[in-house]
């Protein structure tokens, strides 16, 4: 099966989708925009800067690894698609809405379900203040407007667990130790509300021996979390850590607290 690609959404071209395709039941796209305040205006990640991953202050956030951090024209085209969502929300939303139903019917033709996560390098609430049309009607949001694609995201936003999600729509929690009041609140907004958390080690060999040990990490079972990106089929009911382990060279150095040893 060819990749799909978009002006918004993009699929089939980057390692976590692949690792999500290979569960052979859904297809997945991601969406990369600017994070923080990498292209100007608002913040699209108001809590890089307690949490240690805003890249303006060297912080270890994702918008360096992969490709990005020796391709410099894949940010630029981020900063620009991020301009365009500052700059009219309402007619990114339009261009997203498009993108996502051209990305629905492939995967539909193809036998899969479409999976999306909207937040690749952004850590947006699209499940507030963010209102759209589908075929003339309007909805509250894009998963209402697409109750026939699952939606996932990792975030660092613990709030947002506290509310109510659209059923279409899972999030995880994203662990880091740059601030202790920041890691202290993300595990308490894990614990009321049973949402797993996902922690990057140092190494592989530091998450399996978590993944082994009796008490997990700080008391809490430790699953793989590198098997599949696709974080709505990981257990729930109660809280677990979803165990990453750091790639690449920046990664493996990072000192942020965001990476775990």
């Amino acid at each position: 099966m060819k990749p799909f690609h978009s002006a918004t959404v993009r699929s089939g071209g980057n390692a976590k989708t692949i690792k999500g395709d290979k569960a052979g039941e859904f297809v997945t796209a991601i969406m990369y925009l600017a994070p923080a305040r990498m292209a100007g205006g608002a913040n699209l990640c108001s809590m890089a800067t307690l949490a240690g991953c805003d890249p303006s202050h060297g912080g270890g956030c994702l918008v360096k690894a992969g490709r990005a951090s020796y391709t410099p024209n894949i940010n630029l085209a981020r900063i620009a698609k991020t301009q365009r969502y500052l700059a009219s929300r309402e007619a990114f939303l339009a261009e997203l809405v498009r993108d996502i139903g051209r990305f629905a019917r492939k995967a539909a033709k193809h036998g899969l379900k479409p999976a999306v996560r909207l937040n690749g390098t952004s850590d947006i609430l699209w499940e507030t203040a963010h209102p759209c049309y589908r075929n003339g009607q309007r909805f509250a949001s894009i998963f209402e407007a697409f109750p026939e694609v699952q939606f996932y995201d990792y975030t660092k936003v613990y709030k947002r667990v506290s509310k109510a999600l659209p059923a279409n729509y899972s999030l995880t929690l994203s662990y880091s130790e740059a601030s202790r009041a920041y890691a202290d609140a993300v595990k308490m907004a894990a614990t009321w509300s049973k949402v797993n958390v996902a922690v990057v080690f140092r190494t592989k060999a530091i998450r399996d021996s978590y993944m082994a040990a009796a008490d997990g990490f700080e008391g809490v079972e430790v699953i793989d979390g590198d098997e599949t990106d696709m974080r709505f089929l990981d257990p729930k009911g109660a809280t677990h850590v979803v165990g990453l382990y750091a790639k690449g060279n920046d990664a493996k150095r990072d000192s942020s607290g965001f990476v775990i040893d």
